[in-house]
C-alpha cells in the first residue's frame, strides 16, 4: 500500500473525522521504515499510480503493532485539554467573563452534539465509522457536563465571595477570618 491510499483508508475508516496530510503520512512512512517497522516493496505497478512506492508491514512492525492494540492509552498520550486550560486561565484572569467563556463553549459544544446526532441518524456507516462517531458524541456530553460543573464551581465561589468566605482547595467553605487548610497546616 502507497501513502495516498493509507491516507484514503485511514480517513475512509474514521469518516474524514480527522484529515491527514499526506505529506505526514509519507514523513511518518520514512521513520517506520528507519525504524524496521515497514519495508518499501517497489513501485505501485498501477497505471493511475505509477511511481508511488509501495509499502508492507514487517514482523517487527506487527508485533510493535500488536503491542500498541494491546496497550491502554492513557492520558499521558493525550494531548493537552485547551478548554480546561482556557478556563483555567480565565478564572485567574481580571476581566473575563468567565460565565460567558462557559456559555459559548456550551452553545458550540450543543451544537456539535446536535450534528453528530444527525450524522448518526443518517448514517448508513460502517462499524468502524459508528465507533469514531459514538466516541465524538460521549466525549461532546461528558464536556457538556463538565461545563454544567464548571457553571456550578463559578456560582459557588461567586456566593462565597459575597459571603466573605472562601472555598478551600477541598472543596470545603473557610469562613473570613478562619485560617485557611493551607494555614492550619503550616501552624
Amino acid at each position: 500500500m502507497h501513502g495516498y491510499q493509507l491516507r484514503n483508508e485511514f480517513e475512509s475508516t474514521t469518516g474524514s473525522t480527522w484529515p491527514l496530510n499526506v505529506g505526514q503520512v509519507y514523513t511518518t512512512l520514512s521513520r517506520l521504515e528507519r525504524d524496521g517497522l515497514v519495508e518499501a516493496c517497489g513501485e505501485d505497478p498501477d497505471d493511475d499510480t505509477a511511481g508511488r512506492v509501495r509499502y508492507a508491514i514487517t514482523a517487527a512492525g506487527r508485533e510493535e503493532l500488536g503491542q500498541w492494540f494491546a496497550s491502554p492509552v492513557t492520558s499521558r498520550d493525550r494531548p493537552r485539554d485547551e478548554l480546561a486550560i482556557k478556563l483555567a486561565l480565565a478564572v485567574t484572569v481580571p476581566g473575563v467573563d468567565v460565565a460567558a467563556v462557559i456559555q459559548r463553549q456550551r452553545a458550540a459544544t450543543v451544537a456539535t452534539l446536535q450534528d453528530l446526532t444527525r450524522l448518526k441518524r443518517d448514517s448508513d456507516q460502517d462499524l468502524s465509522w459508528s465507533l469514531v462517531l459514538e466516541a465524538m458524541r460521549f466525549q461532546a456530553e461528558a464536556e457538556v457536563r463538565w461545563l454544567d460543573h464548571c457553571e456550578g464551581a463559578l456560582a459557588r465561589a461567586a456566593r462565597h465571595r459575597v459571603a466573605g468566605t472562601t472555598v478551600g482547595s477541598s472543596g470545603t467553605t473557610e469562613g473570613a477570618g478562619r485560617p485557611s487548610l493551607q494555614e492550619a497546616a503550616r501552624r
